[in-house]
């Protein structure tokens, strides 16, 4: 059933590469709109790069494989790559497109409202050949791909295709994180990408708001079942407050409950959490302690404004990891 991440020590080689767009982002501070906030804040957040930042966390290393603009916002997102140690040296600069921006905010009523501004992004247009930078002396141990990255392009579910195609040949392990957003359209061309490199994925996480679309179900031994008859090797469903389910040694599914004490902002909480998880599949935990440990991670991050400002401190996530590492 499950994969073998091939158990090291994180950091003894590049451990992971994600591929997808970091943006620049803009908040108004919890509760309040971004018509009346007084102030924004400023972060850098994007899925790949939220969960990229946790496994660097966990003294990992992780690189992010995206575009940026040759501008502030860029300049801002390579600042906040190199200060969370997600490795920069897959980046590259289009000097005729923008670096994307995003805005977002959680007014009193407690809706959440995103504002968009990545059209035309220089992550965008990223196609196949942006692979290129993947081929080193020494490949990567695994790669994240989402159907987020997916949603952007034509040229981006290209690099996606190529990636998974190219990945087993070199012994890098193929993480797919579901991560439909409606709002970004597309959705056909989306799960029409997922469902073709489903053969070749080493571990699967996505949501039981999202499972019916590959899989037509919301059961976790649905899901399961459907994946594994895709040729998934290792399948997480994720059931925000209710938790997660992962798979005993014989697939079937085990819950998790959510760790979470305080709700600030949930958006990052998805990434924290599969960060957390690959990181430490990728140490040689089971998935049982994976599953804490990304619910440890995400619970952290919700209680926080910003998609990475609860993570932990890196000894207290070194020493977390180290604490599962018996289980």
């Amino acid at each position: 059933m499950a994969w073998s991440p091939g158990a090291q020590p994180l950091g003894e080689r590049l451990d992971v590469v994600a591929i997808g767009e970091a943006m620049m982002l803009l908040q108004a501070p919890p509760p309040s709109s971004i018509k009346d906030a007084s102030r924004l804040e400023v972060n850098v957040a994007g899925a790949e790069f939220n969960a990229c930042a946790a496994v660097a966390r966990l003294g990992g290393r992780a690189a992010l494989l995206t575009r940026i603009g040759d501008d502030a916002p860029g300049q801002r997102v390579w600042q906040t790559m190199t200060e969370l140690g997600i490795e920069t040296r897959m980046v590259a600069v289009d000097p005729a497109r923008p670096t994307g921006i995003f805005l977002r905010e959680t007014p009193s009523d407690g809706s959440r409202r995103v504002f968009y501004y990545r059209r035309g992004s220089a992550a965008s247009a990223m196609e196949s050949s942006d692979a290129d930078r993947l081929v080193t002396d020494q490949a990567p141990r695994a790669v994240l791909l989402s159907g987020l990255t997916a949603a952007l392009g034509g040229g981006l579910r290209d690099l996606i295709q190529r990636i998974c195609s190219d990945a087993a040949g070199r012994g890098t392990a193929v993480v797919v994180d579901v991560n439909l957003r409606p709002a970004l359209g597309g959705m056909a061309e989306v799960t029409g990408t997922i469902r073709d490199v489903l053969p070749l994925v080493d571990l699967l996480v996505l949501g039981d708001d999202e499972s019916p679309q590959l899989f037509n179900t919301t059961s976790p031994e649905g899901v399961f079942a459907a994946a594994a008859e895709a040729g998934v090797r290792e399948t997480v469903l994720k059931g925000a407050e209710r938790g997660c389910w992962f798979q005993d040694k014989d697939g079937k599914p085990v819950h998790q409950p959510a760790l979470a004490s305080r709700v600030v902002d949930p958006i990052g909480a998805g990434d924290a959490f599969l960060g957390g998880y690959l990181g430490a599949r990728l140490a040689g935990i089971p998935p049982a302690g994976a599953a804490v440990l990304g619910s440890q991670f995400a619970a952290g991050v919700i209680a926080t404004v910003g998609d990475t400002n609860g993570l932990p401190e890196p000894s207290e996530a070194r020493a977390l990891l180290a604490a599962l590492s018996g289980s």
